[in-house]
């Protein structure tokens, strides 16, 4: 069962840490959730996840369900029994595939229609379907079915998704009440209040608010969520075109409409700049393909900003990416058996290349995490700042 509580509130920004507790363990937050979208990390075992110190894990209901089926988890146990990872996993419910493969989606009242981007094959989500499918993979926290928009979007076609996803919203988490009601009176314990038996559920349910740039919407979709009484929440829409300034100004404005005491999910959120001015709003979890999509691109994270590893200045180079970096890669090999590697198109490059930059991300929440403990996140938050291009000062403000 999940439960949350607070442990430490920055008293400069909003930031706090906390504790996620679930079924398959502990989560400490301000937290980034590797994604796994077919129930594995691209590239990595779950042995570097843990050797990275991943706690969570993200997987993506609409693809697992398309391969290798519901059939095939259910027959082994569930996705982390078919996955071998026994700490939590967050599943999303497909609303974000469903806005990138657009043309093979069609939106209704009932739900999305939609063409497999495998086969064709024909396909239907409800949002009662993507509580069942989630249940079925065995989520420690499953998302609701939401109508995910792009950037730029009027007003009126937000508006449309917002009812959308509060209707959705509404239906699945009935649907998850009354699975719960169903596990209670199997155990014959029918007679405990609906808050009882569903913080019992071994799974949980949250609520995303939509809403596209308009602070407006964003704050009506939070308040028919929080009304509605999920376990947790997620702010979505984010990060789908808009400039950099106006997502920090949606998710400043919406972050605190959320409930104190339950977490707070900034969903395919970001760059490492990201991360820390949105912990500072008070955002619990995040997750991102960026450190293993771009792992496998070459680009590697650094404390002194990113570096391109198939640069032919890293050809002699018998440093390691980050000589303040104590991962696998880091410890054993240099940048120039890494650029070799790369160029060569090895595969080990990729195993390489995204242990480092995992670590590197969820180092970073710790160092976040230790900032918020100690009181000094502030100034830590301070000490990043955005370099020219797409490069990034993580060194700690003295």
């Amino acid at each position: 069962m999940l439960k949350f509580e607070v442990s430490k509130q920055c008293q400069k920004t909003r930031a706090r840490t906390g504790i996620i507790s679930t079924s398959h363990g502990e989560i400490t937050t301000p937290i980034f959730m590797p994604v796994g979208t077919l129930g594995s990390v691209k590239a990595v075992s779950v042995e570097d996840l843990k050797n990275c110190g991943a706690q969570i894990i993200l997987g993506n209901t609409y693809h697992l369900y398309l391969r290798p089926g519901c059939d095939v988890i259910s027959h082994l146990k569930g996705l982390h029994k078919f996955m071998n990872w026994d700490r939590p996993v967050l599943t999303d419910s497909g609303g974000f595939q469903f806005f990138s493969l657009a043309k093979l989606a069609k939106f209704t009242d009932e739900g999305v229609s939609f063409q497999s981007h495998i086969d064709g094959s024909a396909h239907k989500f409800t949002p009662e379907k993507a509580v069942e499918i989630q249940t079925i993979l065995g989520s420690d926290i499953m998302m609701s079915l939401d109508w995910c928009i792009g950037h730029p979007a009027t007003k009126q076609e937000s508006m449309e998704a917002l009812k959308k996803t509060t209707q959705w919203a509404k239906r699945g988490l009935d649907f998850w009440k009354s699975q719960c009601l169903e596990s209670a009176e199997s155990l014959q314990v029918s007679s405990l209040s609906s808050e009882s038996y569903t913080s019992g559920f071994p799974n949980a349910l949250f609520g995303i608010v939509q809403g596209g740039m308009y602070k407006e919407l964003r704050s009506i979709s939070a308040e028919q969520l929080v009304e509605l009484g999920f376990p947790g929440y997620a702010v979505g829409g984010l990060s789908v075109g808009e400039p950099t300034d106006l997502m920090y100004e949606i998710a400043d404005h919406t972050v605190p409409l959320l409930p104190y005491n339950k977490p707070r999910y900034v969903m395919g959120v970001g760059t490492p700049e990201n991360l820390v001015e949105m912990v500072g709003m008070g955002v619990d979890m995040f997750d991102c393909v960026m450190p293993s999509r771009n792992a496998r691109n070459g680009q590697l994270f650094t404390g002194e900003g990113t570096i391109n590893i198939s640069n032919a200045k890293f050809r002699l180079d018998s440093e390691p990416i980050d000589k303040n970096c104590n991962c696998y890669t880091c410890q054993h090999y240099s940048r120039a058996y890494l650029r070799h590697l790369y160029k060569s198109r090895e595969l080990l490059a990729y195993r390489l290349n995204t242990i480092h930059n995992l670590h590197f991300y969820l180092n970073l929440m710790r160092q976040i995490r230790e900032a918020i403990e100690g009181g000094y996140f502030a100034e830590f938050q301070i000490g990043f700042k955005k370099w020219e291009g797409d490069q990034y000062d993580l060194r700690k403000s003295s």
